[in-house]
């Protein structure tokens, strides 16, 4: 099974306020009152006026993630960030082998990253998505860790959070809905 996202993640009223004017901003709802924005091509060029570049090879360490994080588009999450923290975050899985990188931005300034793993061989709380997440301040509960107690496990791909988000779920509709197959079992 595979998975792919290419995401904002910040607080659900930051990104409904600081989106609110763009035609092609779609928000996913999370626990704990975040949101995550899909980052597609469609809205890069509506943020920055060029469309996006991506890598040719595949990403690593020194350059983390498959997006290119123009100027522009830095800028554009630097400003955001004045109200709150806010995490770009990207992973690709497929057969059990993937990546994924971070980045955290705060007070209109990197804070924290980017950092990327496609090792896995450290402990879950330090791969780079579930570290930003604890930046932006995720609180421990019930999941095994702060990717999943947001939700971000119930769609597998950037395409399945646009249809998230257009029809308006919370990341609690799939539990609820497995929740109700329990009960008639």
């Amino acid at each position: 099974m595979s998975y792919q996202l290419s995401a904002v993640v910040a607080d659900a009223e930051l990104l409904r306020e600081e989106t609110r004017e763009l035609d092609h901003a779609v928000l996913g709802g999370l626990r704990q009152d975040f949101a995550l924005l899909p980052v597609t091509p469609q809205l890069v060029v509506e943020l920055t006026g060029a469309p996006p570049d991506y890598l040719t090879d595949e990403p690593d360490p020194t350059q983390p993630f498959e997006l290119i994080l123009s100027p522009a588009l830095t800028e554009v999450l630097a400003r955001w960030s004045v109200r709150g923290p806010l995490a770009y975050v990207e992973a690709e899985f497929a057969g059990g082998a993937g990546h994924q990188a971070a980045v955290v931005w705060l007070d209109g300034a990197l804070t924290w990253g980017p950092r990327f793993d496609a090792a896995f061989d450290g402990p879950r709380s330090e791969w780079p998505i579930n570290a930003a997440l604890v930046e932006l301040g995720v609180e421990p509960g019930r999941w095994i860790d702060p990717f999943a107690e947001l939700g971000l496990h119930v769609e597998r791909s950037t395409e399945g959070w646009l249809a998230h988000g257009r029809r308006g779920l919370s990341a609690d509709y799939w539990d609820e809905l497995a929740d109700e197959w329990e009960a008639r079992q």
